[in-house]
């Protein structure tokens, strides 16, 4: 057995959700550029989980089930109280969330398939409001109830800020939640497979996947990224920053990825909308920034930007906290994590790799005298 460092070009198993081929990304065979544009985020959870995109009669069913289950448990909301919240990153808040919930579900250990949906449909419905229930409490506000009426999207800034989103907020939050919805077989999709191959629930399978999106080389890139930005400050700082990032070989956040080779496909809507924000909310600079780094970088190396790089100026752009940004990305992420744990369930196999062995040879036992 030879090992392949961070499984790269490993094909660890099949699937009928999402595909990168050749840069280009689908879900269920339907092009990401499609969907950003024409679709909302509640349709392509249809999509994700039924491998089909929904009639009327079935967006609107979808729509009323999450919104009947929106609401968190009182438990949840007052454990938030409880954390030492000038320590805990929300990411972590949202892990223990999430695994706080299953206590609270009846059917949190039941596995038939009718179950797990159920499942589903209160993880996707809760996730948006825990994150901004959280955010509020820290700044020692109460907690907004979500809103029946509203889109996920429009849904999630309004209980975020307290007040109904712009039309242009309401798209450009719909459009990163269908952007960062799936994306084959991600590090945090892979462990929630793994997990659930245990036959392990759905809440410990998206608590896991949490546990791996935090990381800064995976969710928590585009954190990074606002806080570069940030660091920059200036246009004219942004090239003899960049210069001597690279002059120290410095890894920058943002840029490139492990399957893309000419470029990431959602960076260019992000972009769009990162320009259009900021010029709406009188901050063009942080576009102006982004655009002098991606310039300077891509000049010394072939690394075009990623989704995390513009989807950072986006999120400060909707007056949202850089320590949310990750936990936005798991709002979305969690309706392709249940789409696999879902396809995981339905044809089982535990994952259980091979490691290819480097420490000593054969050594004989001593008695602890002789050592």
């Amino acid at each position: 057995m030879t090992a392949t460092r961070g499984l790269e070009g490993i094909v660890a198993t099949t699937s009928s959700i999402s595909s990168i081929i050749d840069d280009t990304l689908t879900y269920v065979g339907y092009n990401i550029d499609d969907l950003t544009e024409n679709a909302s985020f509640e349709e392509v959870i249809y999509l994700l989980w039924h491998l089909e995109l929904p009639n009327n009669e079935q967006l609107e069913e979808l729509k009323q089930q999450l919104a009947d289950d929106m609401e968190i448990p009182q438990e949840v909301i007052d454990s938030f109280k409880m954390y030492p919240i000038n320590k805990v990153h929300p990411m972590a808040a949202l892990r223990t969330a999430v695994s706080t919930l299953g206590l609270f579900d009846d059917e949190a250990d039941v596995m038939e398939q009718e179950a797990n949906y159920r499942k589903a449909i209160r993880l996707q419905a809760k996730m948006p409001t825990i994150v901004a229930a959280f955010s509020r409490i820290r700044k020692g506000l109460d907690p907004i109830a979500p809103r029946k009426d509203y889109s996920i999207a429009k849904n999630f800034l309004y209980m975020l800020n307290g007040e109904e989103p712009t039309a242009v907020e309401e798209e450009a939050m719909n459009k990163a939640l269908v952007l960062h919805a799936d994306h084959e077989l991600n590090a945090s999709t892979f462990t929630a497979r793994v997990c659930v191959a245990t036959l392990s629930d759905m809440y410990s399978g998206v608590t896991a996947a949490i546990g791996a999106l935090k990381g800064p080389l995976h969710g928590g890139a585009n954190e990074q990224v606002m806080n570069m930005l940030s660091e920059i400050g200036t246009l004219e700082n942004a090239e003899p920053y960049i210069l001597d990032k690279l002059a120290n070989k410095e890894k920058i956040m943002g840029f490139g990825h492990r399957v893309y080779r000419q470029g990431d496909p959602r960076a260019k809507h992000l972009r769009e909308m990162s320009r259009k924000l900021t010029d709406i909310t009188g901050e063009p600079q942080w576009f102006e920034i982004s655009e002098k780094v991606r310039e300077v970088l891509t000049s010394k190396k072939p690394l075009p930007p990623n989704v995390d790089f513009y989807s950072a100026s986006v999120y400060h752009s909707l007056r949202i906290d850089h320590d949310l940004f990750t936990p936005i990305f798991a709002v979305s992420r969690v309706s392709g994590w249940i789409a696999h744990i879902l396809e995981q369930y339905e044809n089982n196999r535990l994952i259980r790799p091979r490691a290819e062995y480097t420490g000593p040879g054969m050594r004989e036992f001593k008695s602890l005298a002789d050592r």
